[in-house]
């Protein structure tokens, strides 16, 4: 692994150490390492099928690895217990790139189910949560009773962020927020990815292919390639190292392009 940024001095909030990952006779990770930082925007990027989803499964205890070791807040998770995981997971917030929220429910259920079955709170003081975890994301308040299938794109994505909100969580993992958005409504996620790690002290780890989301908003990216992170750094860092993974994602067409946009906005 190629280190480009001064490593932060606090225990990390996600710490992967030599993860594996086999599918049978198919290696998708060798020996994964990684570290998020409190209070950072870490973005995990590479090619189709370098196993950045995957990952990110693992961390949140959907899948687990081969070997090695995951902790998050300070917690080791490989092997861990639905029930030992409970009070973790309360602790952080998931959107999936394809959000997942549930057809028959409306935008303002889908968010206080998470209520519902997490907390104590009466109907009224959950109905008003919601509403608050709605307006947070950026969507009008006419968004609360309407149902996924009325909504854009765009305002799916932050219909599964206000639910991923729902309790507070201190950490949010996003898996390619931007993924089928017009630049338009990308431009906008980007701006409230940076609004809700200043406003609410949110760690924030991303998966994402989206080399303007990353221009925009992270702090630090992490390269995966060949089972390992090949580099990791700012976006300024990555674009001057000379590790040819590195050089074919960050200067081909799309990275020349996203570098010269960010250079005009200084």
């Amino acid at each position: 692994m190629t280190a480009m940024a001064q490593p932060a001095t606090k225990t990390p909030v996600v710490d992967v150490r030599g993860v594996a990952t086999r599918f049978g006779d198919a290696i998708v990770h060798e020996s994964v390492d990684l570290a998020v930082h409190p209070g950072e925007v870490f973005a995990l990027v590479g090619g189709s099928g370098s196993g950045k989803s995957t990952l990110l499964r693992e961390i949140i205890l959907l899948q687990r690895p081969a070997a090695g070791s995951i902790r998050v807040f300070g917690q080791e998770v490989v092997g861990m217990g639905d029930d030992a995981a409970l009070p973790l997971r309360r602790r952080w917030g998931v959107m999936f790139e394809r959000g997942a929220l549930f057809s028959a429910l409306t935008v303002a259920e889908n968010v206080g189910m998470v209520l519902t079955e997490h907390t104590d709170l009466p109907p009224r003081l959950i109905r008003e949560v919601a509403a608050v975890k709605i307006a947070l994301t950026g969507l009008p308040a006419d968004a609360g009773p309407k149902y996924p299938s009325e909504l854009s794109g765009g305002m799916r994505k932050r219909a599964s962020l206000a639910r991923a909100l729902a309790l507070d969580p201190e950490l949010l993992f996003l898996d390619e927020p931007t993924a089928g958005l017009d630049p338009l409504s990308a431009t906008g996620i980007d701006e409230l990815v940076r609004s809700l790690r200043d406003g609410l002290g949110l760690t924030i780890m991303m998966v994402t292919h989206d080399l303007d989301l990353m221009w925009r908003a992270a702090d630090r990216v992490a390269v995966l390639g060949h089972g390992n992170i090949v580099g990791v750094g700012t976006m300024a860092e990555l674009s001057r190292s000379d590790d040819p993974l590195v050089r074919q994602y960050f200067h081909g067409p799309r990275g020349r392009a996203a570098l010269e946009q960010a250079w005009n906005r200084r």
